[in-house]
């Protein structure tokens, strides 16, 4: 079926969800940056959140979400970047970090993330972009972003993210969730969501079971008038290409152009997001120098 969100509304509009299933472009971000499990967990619920948040939050071709995580702990950080049409692409600093399982035995995405910040950036084609910054409030990711929410945007949300892992390291499941209150929701519709929240399992072991994001929701928010709105396939999608690379040199300056050339050799550069390697060769630096 592939990876794909679901977007809702309930209680007559005075609620607000996503859903996601993820787990295709997860392992494709797992085989592109050959992370650890615990890596491929922490970046793989980033990763839904920015495709949620994207598909969500943006409306053009010219517009980007990036969420930036920087922690304390050994992955040092995290970068993805989601658009309106569901492809998401990210990367960590550290991929390869490992720490040990926390005390229920799982992986530590919270140790391995650590304390630190966590930020928004919205580029929606003005002159500025909206940045939003909080705190890592656990750093497990799902819980900062209701923080944020809460703290920046003023929305009373709630986050769900996971990432189950196979043992020979490819990705099991992943997916998350999304629930936002519109101003003056009911007391008692915000008692039922609370209710629902506190006995249903965790995003893994949901789709694990063989749930759909149609049927998180419905679990959630079924019995206030769920409403799917639409569907959208998501994808790990970056974009890089030898053109993008040459026009990045082109902007560096003349002179560091020129000593590029003196140096006889190719440039070689390397996309941080999907890790594919680029040689630009001298004759095409020369051709650059021209232009």
């Amino acid at each position: 079926m592939g990876d794909y969100i679901v977007r809702a509304s309930a209680a007559d509009c005075k609620v607000l969800a996503l859903a996601a299933s993820t787990k295709e472009l997860v392992e494709e971000a797992r085989k592109a940056h050959n992370s650890s499990p615990v890596v491929t967990a922490a970046l793989g619920r980033l990763l839904t959140a920015g495709a949620m948040m994207g598909v969500s939050s943006l409306k053009g071709e010219k517009e980007l979400l990036t969420l930036r995580v920087n922690g304390s702990g050994p992955i040092g950080g995290m970068v993805v970047t989601g658009d309106f049409k569901g492809n998401v692409k990210g990367y960590a600093f550290h991929p390869q970090a490992i720490v040990p399982v926390n005390k229920k035995g799982k992986l530590d995405v919270a140790g391995v993330v650590g304390k630190g910040s966590l930020l928004v950036i919205k580029d929606l084609g003005l002159k500025e972009p909206y940045v939003g910054q909080t705190e890592l409030v656990t750093g497990e990711i799902a819980e900062d972003l209701t923080y944020y929410f809460a703290a920046s945007e003023q929305i009373p949300s709630s986050v769900g993210l996971g990432v189950l892992m196979e043992k020979n390291n490819t990705v099991r499941q992943a997916g998350g969730f999304f629930i936002q209150l519109m101003p003056f929701t009911e007391e008692r519709i915000i008692e039922k969501i609370e209710y629902h929240l506190s006995k249903i399992p965790s995003v893994t072991e949901l789709l694990d079971n063989g749930n759909s994001p149609e049927q998180m929701l419905s679990l959630l928010l079924g019995d206030l008038g769920l409403c799917l709105t639409d569907r959208l396939p998501l994808q790990w999608h970056c974009g890089c290409s030898a053109e993008k690379i040459e026009k990045a040199i082109a902007t560096i300056g003349k002179k560091e152009i020129e000593e590029m050339i003196e140096e006889g050799k190719p440039v070689e550069a390397t996309c941080h997001f999907c890790n594919k390697s680029y040689s630009i060769e001298v004759e095409k630096l020369k051709d650059l120098l021209k232009r």
